[in-house]
């Protein structure tokens, strides 16, 4: 018997591990980055917008009195991370049920229905993580001779993406940050 305890502790803990794993899956990591060029403002931002159009986001709209610009686009959620998340969800289920079974044997088969609770792990997550996201790109005040300074305010990713592709070809830099951080 003391053995099935700790595998039921065991696996409980799997669950809170797969709860957790979902929880950061499909977390918004929005994210502001300054950024400094020293072309001009104009052509920074057209180089910009062109190259988030190309990617699939659309014009969202401007304030020019703030200085502005907004892209939209919808973030989509991976399939195959979707059907890992509903096979570990279904086989530690199951686990889970087998476990109870060995712990109260008067339960039956019964527990082991608990595998069908699985693929929801995979639903869940595709309902979190697909959702619309939002670029924006704000102009700072600067000297018009030194270049411009960019807010740039989106997911993690899109700014890894954007520095890495654009850096160069548009002279981006930034203070390093988004490159060098392990999430």
């Amino acid at each position: 018997m003391p053995s099935s305890g700790s595998t039921l502790l065991l696996t409980v803990l799997m669950a809170i591990g797969l709860v957790f794993f979902l929880r950061a899956a499909s977390k918004d990591r929005t994210t502001v980055v300054d950024v400094h060029s020293p072309r001009p403002a104009l052509e920074v931002l057209d180089g910009l917008s062109t190259w988030l159009q190309a990617r699939g986001w659309s014009r969202d709209g401007a304030d020019p009195e703030r200085q502005v610009l907004r892209f939209r686009g919808k973030v989509a959620s991976s399939l195959p991370l979707a059907v890992l998340l509903s096979l570990l969800g279904s086989l530690g289920a199951a686990c889970l049920g087998l476990v109870l079974i060995q712990l109260w044997p008067g339960l039956g088969w019964w527990p082991l229905l608990l595998g069908l609770l699985g693929p929801g792990a995979g639903l869940l997550y595709r309902r979190r993580a697909e959702r619309p996201e939002i670029v924006e790109l704000r102009l700072l005040d600067g000297s018009p001779t030194s270049g411009c300074d960019l807010r740039l305010r989106a997911h993690r990713d899109e700014l890894i993406a954007l520095e890495q592709e654009l850096g160069p070809s548009l002279g981006l830099a930034s203070d390093g940050a988004l490159l060098s951080s392990p999430i």
